[in-house]
């Protein structure tokens, strides 16, 4: 018995899906054993996955997430490149092609007090590839791109108890500035300054 999940979102019947290439042009970043690229409709099912994964999600949300939220952070991607010019990239393993994790910029409008005062960096990987260095890589691979494309300042907020996200922050440039509360729990905040040309 197969799954939305399982086969990924289909249109409405009577519609049929008109793919526009070139309408948002995600840039694709490599590193030696990554590239960053746009999300593409076939890498839904492992999206929604991973962000069921209550190992992956425990120090992002109080809740793993359904297939419809993920549908919408899946469009929420997109639609930061197409308005923001910036967004998230899917994570593809060189060596096997799969789709392994989410790492990109956004405005999310966060309800956290002061606001964040520039584009937030995140990142999100399957629990299959933890412990590779993959974070880092990636992590590191962004933050040269928005050396060159965004504002100078990123900040990011992570769980205080989350010390492997700490670690791949601070080992790239992030430093804590303080904790605030944001839907009732603690995230440190932390910034980074691109580095000079």
């Amino acid at each position: 018995m197969s799954s939305a999940v399982d086969e990924g979102p289909k249109p409405a019947p009577g519609l049929r899906i008109h793919p526009s290439p070139g309408v948002v042009d995600v840039p694709v970043v490599e590193t030696e054993r990554l590239i960053l690229r746009g999300h593409r409709l076939d890498d839904f099912a492992l999206l929604a996955a991973m962000w069921a994964d209550p190992e992956v999600t425990r120090f992002i949300a109080p809740v793993p997430a359904t297939a419809e939220e993920a549908w919408a952070r899946f469009l929420h991607y997109a639609g930061h490149w197409a308005v923001m010019g910036y967004g998230y990239w899917a994570v593809e393993e060189k060596a096997s092609g799969r789709y392994i994790a989410d790492i990109g910029f956004a405005d999310h409008h966060r309800a956290i007090v002061p606001a964040l005062d520039g584009p937030e960096i995140g990142w999100v990987l399957a629990a299959s590839v933890a412990g590779r260095g993959y974070a880092t890589e990636a992590v590191r691979a962004a933050v040269a791109w928005s050396d060159h494309n965004l504002a100078a300042r990123t900040v990011c907020i992570i769980a205080p108890d989350h010390a492997a996200s700490l670690h791949v922050a601070e080992k790239v440039g992030y430093r804590p500035e303080e904790t605030r509360l944001y839907h009732g729990a603690p995230r440190v905040v932390l910034a980074r300054t691109a580095a000079e040309p």
